[in-house]
């Protein structure tokens, strides 16, 4: 197949999208995000240009504009069956009209229908939102633009109501993208990291706290664009309270006072230095096709399966003796490598890791409903606490109701997520680990999965925090309304924030306390922040359109629960909130009709879906809808046809598909000297004496059994030595290594020797390292 280049689909007809733009403001962890999409019709007929694209999955929509010639025309939420009617009924007699709704599906894909677009004519549309800003391992703050939206798979029974989503590759895309940021916060910016080219950081004050950045020109859409802001002593908790809108009334959400609360835990050293020796950990990995694209653009070798591969090696080396383990693998069906989690021991290890050095992306689709509702029908193993761990590109059409199923079990396990590669879901790897009581990490760009995935399972291995609870303490007649979910998970370092409504007289130097009451390691511990009540001004109800988000998808998630009879109330709720708060919902749409001077516009209309990129070196299929009765209201499922995987016994020739195109497949390249040492370790912690060891470490067979001291075993040796090779060659990765490290100094303990000393000074020369017997936890 050859691809014309130009402002031409896939069917070779032009596209009226011409450039995105985007503005974002940063203020310490909250961003609006302002989108300029900016249209024109060359052709000869009015058309109705359909874009269906992806935001962050907890974003708040607040704002939809369009602006033809120098009329501007701001658009209004309503119910989204009677938003759609208003779209039909305006095209029907001629008007422009402009839909923006949110995929039924999942939170995180939006269709922007922009109708009768006359010849020679320009629309610009204007979408804002606001989105609280996730923070990372080592303390940034992550904010990712989705550039790309790949096909999302839709099981066999997955439903109807879907968005459809035309798609080219990320080479071919149409449209040009600007990207700046302006970052303000009261700390100093020290840095601000991006996976794509970015100009220089300008800061916009001597003290530091005001910045402004842009992405260097010519972005190719192969990418999203992902932002990592730092902050000088970030971990502070803070409490920012906003004005309500005058015109709203006291007495509702949009016209009280909303504060909102960033409280850091911070646990007692003695209880963070010990990690758990039980618990049940299931490993969750997509072995969908998808999965063997690579995991960045620098290294293309390193596919996301071979790097989950090393993953699980890490975490397999990395859990403690005492605890249960099983591997479950998913795609078009699912596997797994023992019949039900079995106890940790060398023999067992071995088997998982035999297996798992055969795994490939292989499985078709990405089913993942199926293989959580057995891992969930599994009994708990006493005492075992069950730990969840999912691997996944993130691309499923059925986010919602994976999500539910988690939320439906979250009183028996806890779940990490992990999203790997660009366009994985937002919606699906923040849904589960916020459902789940876990936490959640997405690998994109030049990260490495395994650092980020080692500090989930120290939170795993960390006591978990039980019976947490909120209590207020405000001044007399003034009163908090709770907006956001109660907290379920707490970690250390890791922000937790409280949204509520404040009622009542509030003067002007009043002040109040929250405090945060939990029990860790079976000791009842608090945190607490006072703060001024005194409301900001000029905040542009940032947080109360945050607040209402977060109360939104309570509701809606409420409303998913199955019921006896059919209920509406909830539905009517979020409804209510949605108009009232001007921020999108499952059930709502924005709907903006130009009814201009009266005139309709002439002439039959032309549909025209604008491809959104993927991370793909080809086009998948694309089929066109055909046109009659609401037109977005007939739009049914078809997010599968991109990606639904056939049998091949199917009658007649299916169509070619993502899974159908042969791929080189690289060969493996040669393992890393750390993944080649850890490869060795036992199930205790321990290393034995052998020349594969001595291979890992450098050395020759003669070399490494000359030093050893007569009195000591050939396992302490061996094991002083792999310890001191690894704080000595690869203390930039220690993260990687630390658990299992930590394992083998528990070990040595154990062991009693007498000479460690005579051993680590020996060992020392040999590798040519200066490695202190304190460092090693002797």
């Amino acid at each position: 197949m050859v691809y014309r280049c130009g402002l031409l689909t896939a069917q070779k007809e032009p596209v009226p999208l011409k450039s995105v733009e985007v503005q974002l403001e940063v203020r310490d962890h909250v961003a609006t995000v302002v989108s300029t999409l900016n249209y024109e019709n060359k052709e000869d007929k009015p058309l109705e240009a359909v874009f269906v694209f992806p935001l962050p999955g907890d974003a708040a929509v607040c704002h939809f504009s369009a602006t033809v010639g120098q009329t501007q025309i701001v658009a209004e939420v309503k119910e989204k069956q009677k938003a759609r009617e208003d779209y039909d009924d305006a095209l029907s007699s001629g008007q422009q009209a402009f839909l923006l709704e949110e995929s039924e599906q999942s939170p995180d894909i939006f269709s922007l229908s922009v109708g009768s677009l006359p010849p020679g004519e320009s629309a610009s549309i204007r979408l804002e939102y606001v989105i609280e800003l996730n923070v990372q391992a080592d303390s940034g703050l992550r904010f990712c633009l989705p550039a790309v939206l790949n096909p999302r798979y839709q099981p066999q029974d997955g439903g109807s109501g879907n968005i459809q989503v035309t798609s080219c590759p990320s080479s071919l895309v149409p449209y040009t993208l600007s990207f700046s940021a302006q970052v303000s916060s009261p700390r100093p910016v020290s840095r601000i990291e991006s996976n794509c080219s970015l100009d220089p950081l300008q800061y916009l004050n001597s003290e530091q706290t005001k910045a402004t950045i842009k992405l260097a020109a010519g972005h190719k859409f192969d990418r999203d664009v992902e932002l990592l802001i730092y902050y000088k002593d970030a971990h502070q908790p803070t409490a920012v309270v906003e004005a309500g809108q005058a015109s709203a009334g006291l007495g509702t959400l949009m016209g009280d006072p909303v504060v909102m609360l960033s409280l850091y835990p911070e646990f007692p050293e003695a209880v963070m230095s010990s990690v758990a020796t039980c618990g049940e950990f299931v490993f969750l990995l997509d072995r969908s096709g998808s999965m063997d694209a690579p995991v960045n653009h620098t290294n293309r070798n390193e596919t996301r399966i071979s790097s989950a591969r090393d993953t699980l090696l890490l975490l397999l080396k990395s859990l403690p003796m005492g605890c249960y383990f099983n591997i479950y693998s998913f795609g078009s069906s699912f596997e797994s490598i023992f019949p039900k989690s079995v106890e940790y021991s060398q023999g067992t290890m071995e088997e998982a890791l035999k297996k798992v050095g055969e795994m490939e992306a292989n499985l078709g689709g990405t089913e993942i409903l199926k293989p959580l509702e057995h891992i969930f029908s599994q009994p708990c193993i006493p005492s075992q606490p069950r730990q969840l761990f999912v691997f996944t590109d993130g691309e499923v059409g059925n986010t919602k109701q994976v999500i539910d199923l988690v939320k439906k079990n979250s009183h028996a396990h806890r779940c990490f997520s992990f999203g790997i590669g660009e366009g994985a879901s937002s919606a699906l790897i923040n849904g589960l680990a916020k459902e789940g009581g876990g936490h959640a990490q997405f690998i994109s760009g030049s990260d490495r999965m395994q650092p980020k995935v080692m500090q989930s399972l120290r939170y795993a291995l960390y006591p978990a925090v039980m019976d947490i609870s909120v209590t207020w303490d405000l001044p007399k007649d003034v009163y908090a309304t709770v907006l956001s979910p109660p907290i379920t998970s707490l970690f250390q370092g890791q922000r937790s924030l409280i949204y509520a409504g404040l009622t009542g007289q509030i003067s002007e130097a009043a002040e109040g306390c929250v405090t945060v009451k939990y029990s860790l390691a079976g000791h009842p511990s608090q945190n607490q922040l006072q703060f001024n009540l005194k409301p900001t001004e000029d905040s542009g109800l940032t947080l109360h359109r945050l607040a209402s988000r977060a109360l939104i998808r309570c509701l809606e998630m409420e409303d998913r629960e199955p019921r006896q009879q059919q209920d509406e109330s909830v539905k009517k709720k979020v409804v209510e909130l949605s108009v009232q708060s001007g921020v999108s919902s499952a059930f709502t749409a924005f709907i903006a009709v130009n009814k201009g001077n009266g005139e309709a516009i002439q002439g039959p209309l032309v549909r025209r879906n604008v491809p959104a990129p993927i991370h793909q070196p080809f086009c998948s299929t694309l089929s066109t809808v055909k046109k009659k009765g609401t037109k977005l209201g007939l739009i049914k499922k078809s997010l599968q046809g991109n990606r639904r995987e056939m049998d091949a016994s199917s009658a007649g020739t299916p169509p070619m598909l993502l899974s159908d195109v042969p791929v080189p497949v690289p060969s493996h390249p040669p393992m890393d000297p750390l993944l080649r040492l850890v490869a060795l370790q036992k199930a205790s912690g321990c290393w034995d004496l052998s020349p594969a060891l001595a291979t890992a470490l450098g050395k020759t067979s003669e070399e490494v059994e000359t030093p050893k001291p007569a009195s000591v075993n050939e396992e302490v040796w061996a094991t002083i030595l792999s310890l001191i090779w690894l704080h000595g060659f690869k203390m930039d990765v220690r993260d990687e290594w630390e658990l299992l490290a930590m394992k083998a100094m528990s070990w040595l303990r154990a062991q009693d020797s007498s000479c460690l000393n005579e051993c680590v000074d020996a060992g020392n020369a040999l590798l040519g390292c200066k490695v202190e017997k304190d460092s090693l936890g002797l």
